[in-house]
């Protein structure tokens, strides 16, 4: 197989035009177009030799790609290369800050645009801090982000201390050159034995600061909502930005229009042979609108430039699903598809939609509602090859609140947001060509589907 022809490569989640890609990178809206960048070895489909990948968008959803970004220096050794990091608007000037890795040495970098965005050039004082916090004791020293705040320039970088747990070092300056250390922004607790929080992003949303966390070896994206005072956040609140460890090291950004925009990568769950006979590994996850609630969760739903893909529709009158039932619908078959369902879960200990289901259903994956202990799943035990697991994210339903699900399948993707707050993503890669029917299903008890629509989807991407 190749990068072009492989039957799992995603129609409208944006993956690289070859080789290997993660963590999302100086997203920007920049002269009204949408720049995504990219952690990216270019040369093969797996980890290493780290690039900045670059594509552009004018609506979110058809992307281009553009020529690469960064790239290490020549005679580089694979495990050097240049880290995740941000974009910023430096009074005009489109400024990256990053983390560059040379003889095993972490430091903060930065490059500075052409007015197009196309030419980055790294500045000759480069690193911009010479090393971690003098005395403490690090496992990690890395991933950036940046704000502007009155006068002054702060960013935190990821880390963690030894003893204590995770860490995010707070700085700030006049300039992106010049930093001053001010402590740290939060320390420990997360996962209680965290090494250190990866890809930090913090960011003012409502009444109250989010801070955004990659944590090892938790190795899934969490969220704190609490408070910033005096340079310090103090936590009040957890949640997760999404249940699954497919999704990991999201960033966000404000576009032009106001909104908080952030972008996850989405691992392969296949092995790496696959990957790397495909020519390609990972992909983002669709982009998602970030707003405040008022009941301390983080909200978080599709950005409706989705829509603009929709194609042909079906939809279903409202009915109920009787107990044990599994209810295929007609004439709904594919492997790119926006489902739309609102579910009462009455009586019913599990309701969902089944995906990507064969005739004889052997295989078939799940989106399931447990309506005791209230969570969400994807199960994935029979989706084909791939991981068999099921990852899940609680979801305790208010008396009198029902189900509200948002399902996005893109070949290789189940992407799902429920209650416009949780969020639950799984990479699965079904065998047959003929597993693409879709169904209801309702075990003990019986449960009431109140809405259901769905559509095709078309590809975006431009390649």
């Amino acid at each position: 197989m190749t990068s072009s022809n492989d039957r799992y490569r995603p129609g409208y989640h944006f993956s690289p035009p070859t080789g290997w890609m993660n963590d999302p990178n100086g997203l920007i809206q920049w002269r009204g177009r949408y720049h995504l960048f990219y952690q990216h070895n270019p040369y093969e489909a797996r980890w290493g030799f780290m690039h900045w990948g670059h594509a552009v968008s004018d609506d979110l959803m058809h992307w281009s790609d553009l020529p690469l970004a960064l790239a290490p220096e020549p005679g580089s050794p694979r495990e050097d290369g240049c880290w995740s990091g941000v974009a910023v608007n430096d009074g005009g000037i489109p400024t990256l800050l990053y983390t560059e890795v040379r003889g095993g040495v972490q430091l903060p970098y930065v490059a500075v645009g052409s007015e197009d965005l196309l030419t980055w050039t790294k500045h000759p004082r480069n690193p911009v801090i010479a090393g971690p916090p003098e005395g403490v004791s690090v496992p990690g020293f890395r991933d950036h982000c940046v704000w502007h705040e009155g006068n002054w320039w702060y960013q935190i970088i990821g880390s963690g201390i030894a003893g204590q747990g995770g860490a995010c070092f707070l700085y700030r300056g006049t300039t992106l050159l010049e930093w001053e250390y001010l402590g740290p922004l939060c320390v420990g607790s997360v996962g209680e034995n965290d090494d250190m929080w990866e890809c930090p992003d913090f960011f003012a949303l409502g009444d109250r600061h989010v801070l955004v966390l990659s944590p090892l070896p938790l190795n899934r994206a969490v969220y704190l909502t609490g408070r910033y005072e005096s340079h310090r956040f103090i936590a009040e609140a957890s949640g997760d930005v999404d249940g699954s460890h497919d999704f990991y090291a999201p960033q966000s950004f404000v576009d032009e229009r106001g909104r908080r925009i952030m972008f996850g990568w989405l691992r392969e769950a296949r092995d790496e042979a696959m990957q790397l006979a495909a020519g390609w590994s990972g992909a983002m996850s669709l982009p998602r609108l970030i707003t405040p609630r008022t009941d301390g969760r983080v909200g978080m739903s599709p950005a409706p430039e989705i829509e603009a893909l929709r194609g042909a529709h079906i939809s279903r009158a409202p009915h109920d699903l009787s107990p044990d039932t599994f209810v295929p619908i007609d004439m709904l078959h594919g492997d790119m598809l926006e489902i739309a369902a609102t579910i009462d879960p009455g009586a019913a200990q599990q309701v969902g939609v089944a995906v990507f289901v064969s005739p004889e259903r052997n295989e078939e994956t799940h989106i399931v509602y447990e309506r005791e202990p209230g969570r969400l799943l994807i199960d994935r035990t029979r989706a084909g090859s791939g991981y068999a697991d099921s990852p899940s994210i609680a979801l305790p339903l208010d008396h009198g609140e029902i189900l509200n699900l948002r399902i996005f399948i893109d070949r290789s993707i189940v992407e799902v947001f429920a209650n416009g707050h949780a969020c639950l993503t799984a990479r699965v890669y079904p065998t047959r060509s003929d597993s693409d029917g879709v169904a209801l299903f309702a075990t003990g008890g019986t449960a009431r589907v109140l809405s259901f629509d769905a559509w095709e989807l078309s590809s975006s991407m431009h390649r």
